[in-house]
């Protein structure tokens, strides 16, 4: 499996966002807020602990790994998307947190 880069990160989930804008648009008039993507989010967030809890054998569900590896896929997109929509630079954002957190230690 190739491995991507930040820059390709945020360039193919923002063509994705720009889809699901389009959709929004059709279905409801409007694009979703930022608000809204966060609660988007922050409920596949929620999920992946569901699922984790699931891998684990803590909670009863079939196909677990499947939908664990997409959710955890698809919060790493809403945080890429989220970055972008609120003008983070997510690779910095996320450079300043490593380089930080290593100090700690």
């Amino acid at each position: 499996m190739a491995s991507i880069n930040f820059e390709q990160l945020k360039e193919r989930s923002l063509k994705i966002r720009k889809r699901y804008h389009e959709l929004e648009l059709t279905h409801h008039g409007s694009e979703w807020t930022i608000e809204e993507d966060a609660l988007a989010f922050l409920t596949d967030a929620g999920l992946v602990g569901r699922h984790v809890m699931s891998q684990q054998g803590r909670w009863p569900k079939a196909n677990t790994e499947q939908e664990l590896k997409h959710k955890i896929g698809e919060s790493i997109w809403w945080l890429t998307v989220l970055a972008e929509r609120m003008n983070i630079d997510i690779e910095k954002a996320t450079e300043e947190f490593l380089s930080e957190t290593e100090k700690l230690f």
